[in-house]
């Protein structure tokens, strides 16, 4: 199964080392872009940025969806299934519609209550 992964915090880089430790291809990974940190304003990298460059994972980082080509970029990697985890951004209909069989989001608080 062709799994396309997003997510940005630490939780989710948990998230994504368990679905590469269980054997899934992983056949790209959707972040935030790299952001200014600390003092010296340095751009750092999301930990499941890390995870993903780390596994040898292309990784995708665009400010959004709006643009026909992040999604065509999506497209191209013909996902099965996305899996969601802390990701940052609420994603278009356009988006879910890409892979196969959907999209599974994984929240760690409850929705709606405790979105955002």
């Amino acid at each position: 199964m062709r799994v396309v992964f997003m997510g940005t915090p630490d939780i989710a880089a948990t998230c994504l080392k368990k679905i590469l430790a269980d054997g899934f291809d992983v056949v790209g990974v959707y972040t935030q872009p790299d952001r200014p940190k600390g003092r010296g304003m340095k751009l750092v990298a999301s930990p499941v940025k890390a995870v993903a460059v780390a596994a040898g994972i292309p990784v995708f980082q665009p400010e959004n969806f709006r643009e026909d080509a992040s999604v065509e970029q999506l497209r191209a990697l013909q996902p099965d299934i996305c899996a969601v985890v802390a990701y940052g951004r609420i994603l278009p209909q356009r988006v879910l519609d890409v892979p196969k069989y959907g999209c599974i989001n994984i929240h760690a608080s409850l929705l709606p209550k405790y979105r955002g």
